[in-house]
């Protein structure tokens, strides 16, 4: 199998890991029915509400090991401002989590670096914007080619700790 058949298959996504922190709660969740309603299931790793304060990591963490597990082909984290999360899922060996903030961001995490988590601050976007730019990062496709040697060149410095 060759790098441009593996970019399609990865980009076959049914299955979204969805997390969030209590601050968050209520954007996870109409995150999630949306996704729900274009066609998407939908595995929910949590908070299950807003009141109970809770750790980011512990749900970003949780998201992570869905799509490295193969559960789910992707996974999105909401927070705050997204930066934690994001640092938390870089972490999990074989996860490419990109904190985006506008569609440009959104499409060049996918088109050119393959991401497989998107973290979202849902403190800096409306729900029409975290909605837009979740589907749109859910269809946006890696477009292999040139990038497919720096994706290695990343997954090789998780892998060895250099280049």
């Amino acid at each position: 199998m060759v790098n441009s058949d593996l970019a399609n298959i990865s980009d076959q996504v049914k299955r979204v890991a969805i997390g969030s922190d209590h601050a968050s709660y209520d954007s996870k969740e109409m995150l999630k029915m949306y996704l729900q309603t274009i066609g998407y299931k939908v595995v929910d790793v949590g908070t299950n509400n807003s009141t109970t304060k809770v750790d980011y990591p512990d749900f970003a963490y949780a998201v992570a090991k869905k799509v490295v597990s193969g559960e789910c082909e992707r996974g999105i984290m909401l927070d705050g401002a997204g930066i934690g999360s994001s640092m938390v899922c870089n972490k999990v060996k074989g996860i490419r989590a990109a904190l985006c903030w506008s569609a440009k961001t959104v499409i060049n995490s996918r088109e050119h670096n393959n991401s497989n988590v998107l973290t979202l601050g849902t403190l800096q976007h409306n729900a029409d914007e975290l909605c837009s730019m979740a589907k749109l990062w859910l269809e946006t496709r890696f477009e292999g080619g040139r990038h497919w040697p720096r994706i290695n060149k990343m997954m090789s410095i998780e892998r060895t700790g250099g280049l």
